[in-house]
């Protein structure tokens, strides 16, 4: 019972400062404003079951998904770090508002709230919470697992399970706490904070791709260190 504990703890203090829920919460506040609260609540809900199967699936099978395909670590965090940009630059520069009178109208129509941006897994599961960093620390996790012998014993299925549900209410108790703060946060502090997180979102992303250059250049034996 201790090792089963010793194990959630230990993958809940990795998962938890690499994912970080609470730039998710606050990727969520700057993409669904203009959101009705029940599509807001469906995009969260279908982000958390996301969540969960991409961690279960890295723990399981990333490691002979990403070897199939010849996709290497660093590579991963290449292209993880572009999508972050692109996200970035589309939160820091975003595309001209249409009148208010024709939001409220748009909101009101059912149709036109299917048209709705899809945001739960991209951005919000992947790579806002699932990105590079999460993948890369899950698969060394099943790596090390699976060199040890107790990758497919019963105590590590029912930690990756724990781990993996005890993340995702960590998670979803993020993402509705967001919905509040949205309340008194109005239009301007929105879009303020959505300009804000964007360009964090750009520096984020272009550290993932400086990471991933430099561990390419490690293993090209340019760099030492």
């Amino acid at each position: 019972m201790l090792a089963f504990l010793d194990y959630v703890a230990f993958g809940l203090l990795g998962l938890l400062p690499i994912a970080n829920p609470l730039t998710s919460a606050t990727v969520l506040l700057a993409l669904t404003g203009r959101y009705p609260a029940a599509e807001r609540n469906r995009q969260i809900n279908r982000a958390t079951i996301y969540s969960i199967v991409v961690l279960l699936v890295c723990f399981y099978a990333g490691n002979a998904v990403i070897s199939g395909f010849g996709i290497s670590i660093p590579g991963l965090r290449v292209a993880g770090g572009l999508i972050v940009s692109y996200i970035g630059f589309g939160m820091l520069f975003p595309p001209a508002r249409v009148a208010e009178d024709e939001v409220q109208a748009e909101m009101a129509s059912h149709e036109s709230t299917a048209k709705l941006p899809d945001i739960a897994f991209i951005p919000l599961t992947m790579p806002c919470t699932t990105g590079p960093g999460t993948i890369a620390f899950i698969i060394s996790a099943s790596a090390a697992a699976s060199e040890n012998g107790v990758l497919f014993t019963p105590m590590m299925h029912a930690v990756a399970i724990t781990t993996t549900l005890l993340f995702a209410l960590v998670f979803w108790l993020c993402l509705r706490g967001a919905t509040s703060i949205m309340k008194w946060l109005g239009e301007t502090g929105i879009d303020a904070l959505a300009r804000l997180m964007g360009f964090l979102l750009v520096c984020i992303g272009v550290q993932f791709v400086i990471n991933g250059i430099h561990e390419l250049l490690k293993v090209w034996g340019f760099v030492v260190a």
